[in-house]
């Protein structure tokens, strides 16, 4: 008997290392009546080169239809690109994000949700998934969050949106790592998504130790560079206890940092083993690399992306330094895959544990 199969074709936008295209690729169902739902790249962009080519080694995707140039060159193609019947982007939550300077929507980069919403304007997905940082509720007052989540809602012939704040330790994740999650169903479909219920509490976290000690040995594998530390900072370190940070350590005061102002709590922070591990981010300079919990040093971009959930065999391009912002600017490929299964099963009629969204209000239809 042949397998039927429903495939989604998947267009992707600021695709970076492929986060959500792992996630993509992973995830399938299959009803009791054998029809398979599943996920396929057919397009994706991004501006950045080395994710680029790191999109290409790991993703199942023609190259040709991996895309390396700004967003705003990119729509100049809808005419000529494959059609897609569903959409993911991550847009750029530099302006968003609660660390930095928070320019929102006058920032560089808080305009390009637009681009999302433009191109839902022009292929009329079946479904869209949207992905931002939890700052973006803050700025502007909520004025920008509102925003966006009405252009969305109103984009092409209009859209059932789910917007949920989604803590990715709660799905396995072994990483303390919150992020809005929009899940637009097109309003003709008649389908409302559900956000579906965590699968891990406080008492089951996957911890740090439990990531970075798995088998095989994490030093083994492709991206495990270690970074130089000066003397200072390996003497640092030796003082600072695992889960603490340069300023609740009991620091000799040649070792003590000279700052004033404002004192971010990841400066030269030892990852506590028992815990999911702080947000793993993309940049930063002395003290922002994260750190081992037992050895004087910063993690690896091995280790990074072990905390972000992303496979072993995954190999990401570039140099040290560009690696490292691609598995920090990164979606985790297990917290994207739990929502992708989950909007799967409500195509195919398949009921799953769910919970009520955060923003219950921004469900509805298009007034």
């Amino acid at each position: 008997m042949t397998q039927k199969t429903r495939l989604f074709k998947l267009g992707e936008l600021f695709s970076g290392p492929g986060g959500i295209g792992c996630a993509a690729h992973r995830s399938e169902i299959v009803t009791s009546e054998g029809t398979r739902f599943a996920i396929k790249h057919v397009w994706s962009n991004d501006y950045d080169q080395s994710s680029c080519d790191t999109f290409k080694k790991n993703i199942e995707i023609d190259p040709k239809q991996v895309f390396c140039e700004p967003v705003d060159q990119f729509v100049k193609r809808f005419a000529d690109i494959p059609k897609i019947d569903c959409l993911s982007f991550g847009f750029p939550c530099n302006d968003f994000s609660n660390i930095g300077e928070k320019k929102g929507l006058k920032g560089t980069f808080g305009p390009l949700y637009e681009y999302g919403a433009h191109t839902i304007d022009h292929f009329k997905p079946k479904w869209f998934l949207a992905e931002n940082v939890g700052g973006l509720t803050n700025s502007n007052e909520g004025k920008t969050f509102e925003k966006i989540v009405n252009r969305l809602r109103s984009a092409g012939d209009g859209y059932v949106l789910t917007v949920h704040l989604y803590k990715f330790e709660e799905y396995g994740v072994p990483q303390r790592r919150h992020r809005i999650v929009i899940v637009g169903m097109r309003k003709d479909l008649g389908l409302t998504f559900r956000v579906p219920k965590p699968t891990h509490t406080v008492k089951n976290w996957v911890t740090a130790r439990e990531a970075l000690e798995a088998l095989p040995d994490v030093h083994s594998l492709p991206n495990s560079e270690i970074t130089r530390q000066m003397g200072d900072v390996v003497e640092r370190l030796t003082h600072i206890r695992p889960g603490e940070n340069a300023w609740n350590a009991n620091l000799p005061k040649r070792l003590q940092l000279n700052v004033k102002g404002a004192r971010l709590s990841n400066i030269y922070r030892r990852l506590d083993p028992d815990k999911p591990a702080y947000t793993v981010t993309g940049s930063g300079g002395g003290g922002t690399h994260i750190y081992h919990y037992d050895e004087p040093r910063a993690l690896t971009n091995r280790e990074r992306a072990r905390l972000q959930s992303f496979p072993d065999d995954y190999v990401f391009v570039g140099s040290k330094e560009q690696v490292r912002k691609q598995i920090g600017m990164a979606v985790p490929p297990l917290g994207a895959r739990h929502i992708l299964t989950a909007i799967l099963k409500t195509f195919a009629g398949i009921p799953y544990p769910s919970v009520s969204p955060k923003w219950e209000e921004a469900i509805g239809e298009v007034e």
